[in-house]
């Protein structure tokens, strides 16, 4: 049996760190925020962090 392919979309969207941390980009924040409270441009340009269970689901995806 040959070896797991890398999910190519998955790599590209999370990038994942040497304490196993999975962190992701909000979407939504790049143009036409306009219409968007302060607040919720503000809280798109921090980086989300997956939850264990998704963490270890991601991880061997990529």
């Amino acid at each position: 049996m040959g070896k797991m392919k890398t999910h190519k979309g998955t790599k590209k969207a999370v990038k994942l760190h040497k304490s196993g941390l999975v962190t992701y980009k909000f979407s939504g924040g790049n143009h036409k925020t306009s219409k968007d409270s302060p607040k919720e441009v503000r809280q798109r340009r921090t980086k989300g962090k997956l939850a264990k269970g998704m963490a270890k689901k991601i991880i061997k995806a990529i």
